[in-house]
């Protein structure tokens, strides 16, 4: 009986939050717009009971959208750690998941996932808003399928990052 209940009081939880997540804007390029359009009245993600939110202490999931740089990774990390458990994060086209185009410059990160881990990646350059759509419904179903003892990241120890790198120190 106990795990019954537990059970049901788990989807009820997991019921409440998928339906009403609160994304932290984070538009680095012109994936960004893409971001602004999925929020707009043809693709709305109104509809799912998501809200945009700029601060992250009130967001649940941060979309990361466009190049990061790696003066920009610093106040991603920043803005990721700021972000109340539990927390997801949506790498946004191309240039985010894997650095795109500019991938062999020095300045910019390989891939977001680098400097903060990634739940779901929506490819594309610039991904259209409808696969934003589909992405954000899988970090939906990813909720549904939790219970509550795994909802928290295992905790990193200081200055460790997504993927094991290190992110270089501002003069």
């Amino acid at each position: 009986m106990v795990t019954t209940s537990t059970s049901v009081l788990d989807n009820l939880i997991n019921w409440s939050r998928r339906s009403s997540m609160f994304y932290l804007l984070f538009g680095l390029a012109c994936c960004g717009i893409e971001l602004m359009q999925t929020g707009g009245p043809r693709a709305d993600l109104d509809r799912f009971g998501s809200v945009p939110r700029a601060t992250p202490r009130q967001a649940d999931l941060m979309i990361v959208a466009g190049t990061l740089t790696y003066k920009m990774a610093i106040r991603c990390k920043l803005l990721y750690d700021q972000m109340a458990e539990p927390k997801y994060v949506i790498s946004l086209g191309s240039f985010a998941n894997c650095g795109g185009l500019f991938q062999l410059s020095y300045s910019v990160v390989k891939g977001v996932d680098k400097i903060i881990p990634v739940d779901v990646y929506v490819p594309g350059c610039p991904p259209r808003p409808e696969a934003l759509t589909e992405g954000f419904l899988r970090v939906q179903e990813l909720i549904k399928r939790e219970k509550e003892k795994d909802k928290f990241r295992p905790k990193r120890e200081s200055g460790q990052t997504g993927a094991g790198y290190d992110i270089p120190e501002t003069v």
